[in-house]
């Protein structure tokens, strides 16, 4: 007798336990740097400095919140800039993203295999730091502007990809060919057609550039000088900056390392901005998962 599929696919208990302890470990090595750190914005310098890092804090305190509170005006422009880039370039990477992988998904169109290669190259090797810093800064002048923050990274292989596999093998090309029939255009197609029945792929796509854009502050670093355009990210990175600078300088400054250490709460300071740059993103995820795992499975072959 045959067995049935089921009885291939069964996992033996002491298999499936010793993967669910695998994977409490790795959930527990992602959760405890995260408690870490929540624990240490709350704890005092005095308490860091005589029991170390700790899980739960000895002591509570806010001074490190209350350090960035005193920065609110610049963090809330700086926020204010992070949303403003994450929502512009997010629709404007989702609209290019889409429109380059359904292109790529037509096999009649000529240019297929040499556009598809001029894709897929860029995935694997890039241009480097300085070239990509000439193009962008020097020959389209984007420096200090904020469409240095958004064009670089508005449109990604990787997604064009996703998105070129997707449409290939879950768009019907009959109901293409029924469209074209009707007289229908390919902006009518595309727009009123394929979008409709493409929900799960722009929302993994969506999903994917607003992380990218919110966790960003390298593009700030190269191209932008002007601190209004700072984003959140940027911002917080030169504030961690300015409090390492002072502290190695304070002696410089006509001030104890003693003093600088009792007017300014350095490691909580610093992990107060890592849980103000996350907390955002953090809070949204949980609302996102299930796109974010069918994003790892679009255009997956069915069996």
């Amino acid at each position: 007798m045959k067995k049935a599929v089921y009885d291939y696919n069964k996992i033996k208990p002491a298999t499936n336990v010793l993967f669910h302890i695998i994977l409490a470990a790795l959930a527990l090595a992602c959760v405890i740097p995260l408690i870490l750190v929540i624990s240490i914005s709350f704890s005092p310098e005095s308490a860091i400095r005589e029991y170390g890092y700790t899980l739960f804090p000895r002591d509570w305190t806010l001074e490190g919140y209350q350090f960035l509170f005193r920065q609110r005006a610049l963090i809330l422009r700086a926020f204010g800039m992070s949303v403003f880039v994450t929502v512009v370039g997010t629709l404007l990477g989702g609209l290019l993203t889409t429109l380059m992988g359904y292109v790529l998904s037509r096999r009649e169109f000529m240019a297929n295999k040499f556009l598809m290669w001029l894709v897929f190259i860029p995935m694997i090797f890039n241009g480097g730091l300085v070239s990509t810093f000439f193009i962008v800064g020097q020959f389209l002048q984007l420096r200090d502007t904020a469409w240095a923050l958004i064009l670089p990274l508005a449109v990604s292989s990787f997604n064009v990809i996703v998105c070129r596999t997707f449409f290939r093998l879950t768009i019907p090309d009959e109901l293409l060919e029924s469209a074209k029939i009707d007289g229908a255009g390919q902006f009518t197609i595309f727009f009123r057609l394929v979008m409709p029945l493409s929900l799960p792929l722009l929302a993994t796509i969506g999903l994917f550039l607003s992380f990218a854009y919110w966790n960003d502050w390298f593009q700030a670093l190269l191209y932008i000088d002007n601190q209004a355009l700072f984003t959140l990210q940027a911002f917080l990175n030169q504030l961690l900056a300015d409090i390492n600078a002072l502290a190695q300088n304070a002696q410089r400054l006509g001030l104890t390392q003693a003093q600088l250490l009792a007017t300014m709460p350095r490691e909580a300071a610093r992990m107060a901005i890592v849980v103000v740059v996350v907390l955002p993103i953090l809070c949204t995820y949980p609302f996102f998962q299930r796109y974010f795992i069918s994003g790892l499975t679009l255009g997956a072959i069915k069996g």
